[in-house]
């Protein structure tokens, strides 16, 4: 069995199932094995299964309990754990988002095999490949699991959802949850309720070279216009110009969007590691050496203070 451990916020599925729903299903059809997807909280999952019935999954395995509220990462890692053993599942995945890398590796750890991070392919070549990306996107490994089940964790945006309706068959299962060690009691998300950058198809995103704060209105109108989020280079954010949570790259949040903008970015690599699975990098930058233009699928040179409002009215233009 191919199983997946569904991302709940907030009584929410994260939009990442969707695609780890997606890999799983063309997986299961590729190795021949069923596909169901666990979901954990103290309540209201069995409403949440139906969305995995979109896209293709089959089953749903709700463990409801008490102890699972407020989330607890060692809670729900003894109680996945516990899960994969009543199922002998071989595969495990899961998004790669916050919570999947807090809780997988504690899951790894229970079952005493090992984990895959950040994988943003999977597939089946008489026996199981996990590509992810490494030396800061230089390069792609391809990685066999000689432990079982194999565990990883699927990068944000490496997959399309694909939905195919099927019927979700639940199955409650009771599981003895420990006592949890720790528990996160809030969320505090964007204040100005915009898209996170892990999420986002496209990134309007700026560097030291937009000069400060108060020059930020430009890019936001930009990502405004296009349904975008905003980012930002570690400097940005590290000088308080705009939040850590936009912040992206090594040492920040890895993201691949459809289209990645970067305004005013030099290119250094911890930047770049965050961004080289974009599918298209657009860099606007007036040093025609700035390492972003290596990466970088279109690059235009001049100064963003130019560039970024002809954008924006000629994308202004075309919406009519």
């Amino acid at each position: 069995m191919i199983l997946i451990i569904s991302d709940i916020q907030e009584g929410k599925l994260r939009s990442v199932n969707a695609e780890v729903y997606t890999a799983a299903v063309a997986l299961g059809k590729e190795t021949g094995q069923p596909v169901a997807t666990v979901l954990l909280g103290a309540s209201g999952l069995k409403e949440l299964a139906a969305t995995a019935g979109n896209y293709g999954v089959e089953k749903a395995i709700v463990v409801e309990d008490a102890g699972l509220a407020p989330f607890s990462p060692d809670a729900y890692a003894a109680a996945i754990a516990h899960v994969i053993r009543e199922t002998g599942a071989s595969v495990v995945l899961m998004g790669a988002t916050f919570t999947g890398k807090d809780v997988m590796p504690r899951v790894a750890q229970h079952l005493d095999v090992a984990l895959v991070q950040d994988v943003i392919n999977v597939r089946d070549e008489g026996g199981l490949v996990f590509t992810r990306p490494m030396y800061a996107g230089k390069v792609h490994a391809d990685v066999r699991v000689q432990t079982s089940p194999a565990l990883a964790t699927i990068r944000p945006k490496s997959y399309k959802p694909a939905e195919q309706a099927a019927d979700v068959a639940v199955e409650p299962m009771s599981v003895s949850v420990p006592a949890a060690k720790v528990q996160v009691v809030a969320y505090e998300g964007s204040s100005n309720g915009k898209l996170d950058v892990t999420e986002a198809d496209i990134i309007v995103s700026g560097g030291r070279g937009m000069q400060g704060a108060d020059k930020w209105g430009m890019l936001e109108e930009l990502a405004d216009l296009l349904g975008a989020a905003t980012g930002c280079s570690r400097p940005v954010s590290d000088d308080g110009w705009r939040p850590h949570e936009e912040h992206i790259g090594q040492t920040g949040k890895t993201v691949s969007p459809d289209l990645y903008i970067a305004c005013g970015i030099s290119g250094a690599i911890q930047h770049v590691a965050g961004v080289s699975s974009s599918k298209f990098i657009v860099a606007v930058n007036k040093d025609p050496e700035a390492p972003i233009f290596k990466v970088a699928d279109y690059g235009i040179v001049g100064d963003v203070f130019d560039v970024v409002p002809v954008i924006t009215e000629e994308i202004r233009k075309v919406k009519g």
